[in-house]
C-alpha cells in the first residue's frame, strides 16, 4: 500500500508533530510549509495523499483544495483546522476534501483517516494502469505480467516475433504459462482478428490435425507439447508447413527438444523448422523478485472468481512466498492465492515456520538462481552482478546444488 503522505502546515512545531505521528506508523512524510512549496508534488502521478492546514498565510488550505482537483479530482485531501469551525468543515467535504480533522487530533483517528485515503488512493492508480493497458492495445503487457529484467525480456521477446509470419516455439518448465504466452503472441500479430486454435497434439491424429489446420486458417495454431505429436502427423504438419499453410504455427513445449530429437520423440526437420523463433519462458525461480506482482495479480483474480473483497498481503506472508521455491511456477502460485483468499494459505504458513534461517537460505537459492538466469548461466557475470567475490559465489552454488550450465539458453 502506498505510505507518502504530503504534510502541509505553516506552524513548524505542528508540523514536526505530525510527522513524528506519521514515521512513527511507517508512513513516508513530505513536509512542507506553504502552498508555494508543495504545489510542485501535487501531481497526477503522486501515489500519495495530502495533509494540510485550512489556516496558512497567503495560500490557504482551501486554495490548496481547489488546485488539487484542478490537477487531480481523484487525489485525497485531508484538511486541518485548529478552530472548531463546523461550517468551516461542511464547506470543505461540500468542495472535495477526503476528510476534515480538528487540531489537536488523535493519532488513531489521524491515522484512520489517512489509512482509508491511501487505499483508495492506490485503487484508484491501480485502475488507471489497467486502463492505460487496455488502451494501449499491447497484450504483452497487458497479459505477462512481472517487472524484473527477465519480465521485461519476454515480453520484449513476444513483441519481436509476433509480427512476423514464421513459425514460433514456446519453451519453459511446467506451469510457467506456454499457452498463455502462445496467446499473448497471436493477439499481437496481424492475425489477432482471425481464430486461436489450441490443441492437444498428442490427440492429433493426421485427419484431426488437417482439420484443426483449416479451422485455424487465417490464423493461429497452438499444438500444446509438440513432442507428444503423433510421428504420422509430424509428417503431415511438416508437409502442411512446407506447403504454405494457411495457419500460423505456434508450438509448445517444457522438454528438452534436442534431447527429443536425438530419443526419436520428434521428427529432425520438423525441429528445425519451428525452432527458428523460440521464445522462452523463465521460471518464477529465476525471476523471485516478480512473485509480489505475480501473486497480488493472482489474489485479485482469485477474489473477482470467488465473489470476495480481495485480502491485504502483509509483508511476512509475501517474503514467506519468496522463500519457497515453486515449481509448479505461475500455476502453483495462481493455486496458493486461490487458498490465501479463501482463507487457507497453508503453503506461505509452512514456509514461515521454518525459522529464519531456513527461510534465508531459500531467499538467497532463488536470488542465486534470479541473477544466472538474467546473466543466461554465465556465473562470472552473475557473480559481478550480486556484487560477489566470484569464489563466495561458487561456494554458495555448491552449497545449494545450482549448477550454472542448466540456467544457459
Amino acid at each position: 500500500m502506498t505510505v507518502q503522505v504530503l504534510l502541509v502546515d505553516d506552524d513548524a512545531a505542528v508540523r514536526d508533530a505530525l510527522a513524528q505521528t506519521l514515521e512513527l506508523a511507517d508512513y513516508a512524510p513530505i513536509t512542507a510549509a506553504s502552498f508555494v512549496v508543495a504545489k510542485d508534488h501535487i501531481t497526477r502521478d503522486f501515489d500519495g495523499v495530502i495533509l494540510s492546514d485550512i489556516r496558512m498565510p497567503g495560500r490557504d488550505g482551501f486554495y490548496l483544495l481547489a488546485h488539487t482537483r484542478k490537477v487531480d479530482a481523484d487525489l485525497p485531501v485531508i484538511l486541518l483546522t485548529g478552530e472548531g469551525d463546523i461550517p468551516m468543515a461542511v464547506q470543505a467535504m461540500r468542495e472535495g476534501a477526503f476528510g476534515f480533522l480538528e487540531k489537536p487530533c488523535a493519532p488513531s483517528d489521524l491515522l484512520s483517516v489517512l489509512e482509508r485515503a491511501l487505499k483508495s488512493r492506490a485503487l484508484v492508480l491501480e485502475n488507471r494502469r489497467l486502463r492505460k493497458l487496455v488502451e494501449s492495445g499491447d497484450p504483452a503487457s497487458r497479459m505477462l505480467f512481472g517487472t524484473s529484467d527477465l519480465a521485461d525480456g519476454l515480453r520484449a521477446r513476444v513483441r519481436l516475433v509476433a509480427p512476423l509470419e514464421t513459425e514460433v516455439l514456446v519453451t519453459g518448465a511446467p506451469g510457467t504459462g506456454i499457452s498463455k504466452v502462445a496467446e499473448v503472441i497471436h493477439l499481437s500479430s496481424l492475425r489477432s482478428k482471425a481464430a486461436f486454435v489450441k490443441r492437444a497434439a498428442s490427440d492429433l491424429r493426421p485427419k484431426a490435425l488437417a482439420e484443426a489446420i483449416k479451422e485455424a486458417e487465417g490464423g493461429s495454431l497452438f499444438l500444446d507439447e509438440i513432442t507428444h505429436l503423433p510421428a504420422a502427423s509430424q509428417l503431415a504438419l511438416l508437409e502442411a508447413l512446407e506447403a504454405g499453410s494457411a495457419a500460423r504455427l505456434i508450438a509448445g513445449s517444457n522438454r528438452d527438444l534436442a534431447a527429443a530429437v536425438e530419443a526419436g520423440a520428434l521428427n529432425a526437420d520438423l525441429y528445425y523448422r519451428i525452432e527458428v523463433m523460440p521464445v522462452r519462458i523463465p521460471s518464477v525461480g529465476e525471476r523471485p523478485e516478480d512473485i509480489p506482482v505475480l501473486f497480488r495479480h493472482y489474489v485479485a483474480q482469485a477474489a473477482e472468481q470467488a465473489g470476495l473483497t480481495p485480502p491485504e498481503v502483509g509483508p511476512d506472508h509475501m517474503a514467506a512466498l519468496m522463500a519457497q521455491d515453486w515449481p509448479g511456477n505461475a500455476r502453483s502460485l495462481m493455486s496458493a492465492a486461490m487458498r490465501f483468499v479463501l482463507g487457507m494459505p497453508e503453503d506461505a504458513a509452512q514456509a514461515a515456520d521454518q525459522g529464519l534461517a531456513e527461510q534465508m537460505a531459500r531467499v538467497e537459492r532463488s536470488l542465486l538462481i534470479a541473477a544466472l538466469g538474467r546473466q543466461n548461466g554465465h556465473a562470472s557475470a552473475a557473480a559481478q552482478a550480486l556484487q560477489l567475490p566470484r569464489k563466495t559465489f561458487y561456494d554458495k552454488l555448491k552449497r545449494y546444488g545450482i549448477r550454472a550450465e542448466d540456467y544457459r539458453r
